[in-house]
């Protein structure tokens, strides 16, 4: 039995997914199958047939999951495309836990809509907080996260962290995965990961074929400037891919959210994407050094994301008087552990001028 088979909902092994239009019959010629009109009336024809905006889009899009494939360094077969990581989240939640007996383990402080998505969904939430190491850095409680897997189905971990914005360290993040086996899923969520160096050489999938019990979490929203789009992907073994499939929606994504994804993924895109990040990654060190030297900075977190995250005397404070100046920070006080601290999204070289300008 695989480890899908073994932990997902038990309902789960008998239903029958929708035989959508797209889902279950396909190819060329004349479309009658799907109830759909024959253009769209508010494009002129040669727009409506570009756009394809009168026809439902693929389930699973082959060019797009091929194309992330490739650049993902894994098989086609071992990806999801989905609406945002969001929604991948989601998916293994309904389709793992069973409301008001199974829980997920979350590590905070973390990404919030872990919990959010639990707990909509009637699932339990475990929270073993990060541990500061020798260093002062928080890092994962990896021994007291096995001690408190029993009614656990998944275990969430961002890497790199949101909101800390370091690195897990990875070869307690290794040991981990291999220690908790078949009792359940360790989802690594990458969010960021391509701001970090080497992120290929470094990324979890890159033991997907060694680990079956391992899901990688990835989104075009940060690094490649498209988060309007909506675009994410869960990359697993076939096995878990399969029981998504039986879950997500129809249709997952609209046809120019499926387009625009794609065009996203050449090479010359991937090259323009590199770029931005290089950009990004300078102006976020020179922010790092300018904000330090500031008295009211208490503490910078050091960061390998596109954001950082500053310990101050009164947050509120902070975050109000800058959106009065035109200027929108995020306050993190409420995660634990992070009373008085703002996180602070590196953006143009114009923008940071004006935060720099707005700050005290």
């Amino acid at each position: 039995m695989s480890i899908a088979e073994q932990l997902q909902r038990q309902h789960l092994a008998a239903l029958t997914p929708y035989a959508s239009a797209r889902r279950s019959m396909s190819g060329d010629g004349v479309w009658l199958n799907a109830n759909e009109a024959p253009y769209t009336p508010s494009l002129t024809t040669g727009d409506a047939q570009d756009a394809m905006l009168n026809r439902y889009p693929s389930f699973q899009s082959d060019s797009l999951n091929g194309a992330y494939a490739t650049y993902a360094s894994v098989a086609t077969e071992q990806v999801l495309s989905c609406r945002g990581s969001d929604e991948a989240i989601d998916l293994l939640i309904r389709s793992f836990c069973e409301p008001g007996r199974d829980a997920i383990m979350i590590t905070t402080p973390t990404y919030g809509m872990y919990a959010i998505s639990a707990q909509t969904q009637g699932a339990k939430v475990i929270d073993v907080p990060l541990v500061a190491d020798a260093d002062g850095d928080l890092q994962l409680n990896t021994e007291a996260m096995l001690a408190a897997l029993d009614s656990v189905k998944l275990v969430f971990i961002c890497q790199p962290s949101n909101p800390l914005g370091n690195r897990v360290n990875r070869e307690a993040l290794k040991a981990f995965i291999k220690a908790v086996g078949s009792r359940a899923l360790v989802i690594v969520d990458e969010a960021y990961i391509e701001f970090v160096d080497n992120s290929n050489q470094v990324s979890a999938a890159q033991w997907l074929n060694d680990y079956p019990q391992l899901v990688v979490l990835r989104t075009l929203s940060k690094a490649f400037g498209l988060a309007a789009i909506r675009c994410g992907f869960a990359l697993a073994n076939t096995d878990i891919i399969e029981v998504l499939r039986k879950v997500i929606a129809p249709y997952p994504m609209p046809q120019p959210s499926l387009q625009a994804a794609t065009a996203a993924l050449s090479t010359t895109n991937i090259a323009r994407m590199q770029a931005l990040v290089a950009e990004t990654k300078a102006l976020r060190d020179d922010f790092i050094q300018w904000v330090s030297r500031k008295p009211w900075s208490l503490k910078v977190w050091p960061s390998v994301t596109n954001f950082v995250l500053i310990s101050v005397p009164d947050a509120t404070q902070l975050v109000s008087n800058c959106a009065a100046n035109g200027v929108l920070i995020r306050n993190q006080s409420a995660q634990r552990g992070l009373n008085n601290t703002v996180r602070v999204s590196i953006g143009s070289a114009t923008e940071m001028q004006k935060l720099m300008e707005v700050l005290p």
